[in-house]
């Protein structure tokens, strides 16, 4: 039973070190880069905000319909009539009836006739005086509690061309943050390939250094050997001793650069800094080296590289940004209908009651006096055009010397990559002579640590001009747009 647990416990222990422990091809981690970048996070953002200010551009095509409630309350009504119109309406009546009454002086017939109509002429004022009152009160609005509502329809029918440019131009904005996602995209796979390949150019080193470390510390047991039989000196034997130093403090040097590259590679894929990683090449005795890159002209980059197409796009919105200017001060037309309600109404007099009506019409704006405005936006429009325009060609230029400068080091590295292949095929055949020479007496130590030295440098040029064509490569291929 104590076996099983102990076998159990070596399982989970070696399987927490393997969970710990990533291969890690160079896809992969651009992959892993790609997905945990926060920059392209970012700009895959302001891709979707382009995209949905050009379908919010769309929709001033169609028909906007709007609802709009009020409630008002007032601390006084609106009235129609006046103080005194309402005092005289109220007592009709009794107006008529001091007319009469002053006629009757001055007309014996007329008096005759109200004393024959005794009580009769009270009556009648009174029904005076009762239609009176119910004329002012027909004519209340109580428009103290004023509710209202109505729902509206607009229909652009022209707008001086605004609506089109507008739509042309979050078009082009959003083809330019699909180019400014492009752009980041490169630069992240560019920065995760130059701390992959320098993590593989310092492993190479490492195990170099460490073939190093092994020679020189052979050469001085040899020496002290040599120097016990007397056929060495002990200048010698120190001499040996500070390439073992040097080698250990190269070892310490390199191990330092593969533990902070390793952090940088592990940042860039997202990954927790003490992430222990395994590069697929970095065991490799040899890389397999990039293919000569067809159609390395500046045509190619003019084509493909995304600050030119976006800086294009850019020379496009500016031309439509004049349009806009100008439809500024064009004729709008646009096409209304709604329907309108309130309480108080008025189409049957003053009721509390909701009543509306429908409504249609057309609306016709023209600018008449601008002090010109209009010219002044226009020429603006037309000075950003013709910036963004300076500015393409500036770039063109410079895309055209990055072109060819990143060609000649592609070019150069190769040739370098040549010349080290054939240093490093000659340091190892001095090195076999050097120590061939020494075994038999007729090349002094000093001559190996040379040839050792020799050997270390050719090596290292050889893995370092490796890389250097690596990496010229992905400059070149970024400087032309075909980067992916």
């Amino acid at each position: 039973m104590r076996n099983i647990i102990i076998t159990l416990f070596l399982i989970l222990f070696v399987g927490n070190i393997e969970a710990e422990q990533r291969m890690l091809s160079l896809d992969s981690c651009r992959m892993l880069a790609i997905r945990n970048n926060k920059e392209l996070q970012v700009s895959s953002m302001k891709e979707k905000v382009a995209y949905y200010n050009r379908k919010s551009a769309f929709t001033n095509y169609l028909p906007k319909v709007s609802a709009t409630g009020a409630y008002i309350h007032t601390g006084r009504e609106i009235s129609l009539l006046n103080d005194n119109q309402k005092q005289a309406l109220s007592s009709l009546g009794t107006t008529a009836g001091q007319t009469l009454t002053g006629l009757a002086q001055q007309n014996e017939a007329i008096a005759t006739l109200l004393q024959a109509m005794g009580d009769g002429v009270q009556q009648v004022a009174g029904s005076l005086n009762s239609v009176g009152q119910s004329l002012v009160d027909a004519f209340r609005t109580d428009s103290r509690n004023v509710t209202v509502g109505s729902i509206m329809l607009t229909q652009p029918i022209y707008m001086g061309g605004k609506i089109v440019a507008y739509n042309k131009i979050t078009k082009y904005a959003e083809q330019i943050a699909r180019n400014q996602h492009d752009l980041a995209l490169q630069e992240v796979i560019v920065e995760v390939d130059q701390a992959y390949w320098q993590i593989v150019s310092l492993k190479s080193k490492k195990k170099l250094a460490e073939s190093y470390l092994e020679l020189v510390k052979k050469l001085d047991s040899d020496v002290q050997m040599m120097i016990t039989e007397g056929v060495a000196t002990k200048a010698d034997g120190l001499s040996v001793k500070v390439k073992v130093n040097e080698a250990e403090v190269t070892m310490i040097q390199i191990d330092n650069g593969l533990f902070l590259s390793r952090m940088l590679l592990c940042q860039l894929c997202g990954l927790d800094l003490d992430t222990q990683v395994t590069l697929e090449d970095e065991d490799a005795d040899t890389f397999k080296m990039p293919e000569s890159t067809s159609g390395a002209d500046v045509e190619t980059a003019f084509a493909n590289r995304p600050e030119l197409k976006s800086l294009d796009l850019l020379s496009k919105i500016n031309s439509e940004k004049v349009k806009v200017a100008r439809a500024e001060f064009l004729p709008s037309l646009a096409l209304t209908g709604g329907y309108f309600i309130s309480n108080p109404s008025v189409f049957n007099g003053f009721e509390k009651k909701f009543k509306g009506t429908w409504s249609v019409g057309v609306m016709l704006k023209i600018p008449l006096i601008t002090w010109g405005d209009r010219s002044y936006k226009v020429k603006a429009a037309k000075a950003e055009a013709i910036i963004a325009d300076l500015e393409k060609e500036e770039i063109r230029e410079k895309v055209e010397l990055q072109v060819n400068q990143y060609s000649q080091k592609l070019r150069e590295a190769t040739e370098r990559l040549s010349v080290a292949t054939r240093s490093q095929e000659q340091a190892d055949e001095n090195l076999r002579y050097a120590n061939l020479g020494m075994k038999e007496g007729v090349i002094p130590v000093s001559n190996v640590l040379q040839a050792q030295t020799a050997w270390l440098s050719a090596h290292s040029e050889c893995v370092t001009a490796q890389i250097d064509v690596m990496l010229a490569d992905i400059y070149l291929r970024k400087s032309l747009g075909t980067l992916k």
